[in-house]
């Protein structure tokens, strides 16, 4: 057990932005989810614009690898490009 006031309170913040990342990512993993299995283009690429923000802002805060978020937005937009009109 930690002995010091400071860590206490350490192990207390880094549980609770492990909870916020946790939500984040599982969030984010719906959203790519349900854009793969949208079929109309319209919609699609509104839902791609959401998709990859969400993805660069946990990219940013380094929840995921910046090259992870990248490959999923670079295969999401050929999706998003190949659907008919």
């Amino acid at each position: 057990m930690a002995n010091h006031k400071s860590a206490l309170k350490r192990i207390r913040s880094n549980n609770a932005k492990r909870l916020l990342n946790r939500y984040q990512a599982k969030t984010t993993r719906t959203f790519v989810k349900r854009l793969r299995l949208t079929t109309d283009k319209a919609e699609a690429q509104e839902l791609f614009k959401t998709v990859s923000g969400m993805l660069d802002k946990l990219a940013k805060k380094n929840v995921i690898h910046k090259n992870k978020a990248a490959n999923n937005k670079s295969k999401l937009a050929r999706f998003v490009n190949t659907l008919a009109a």
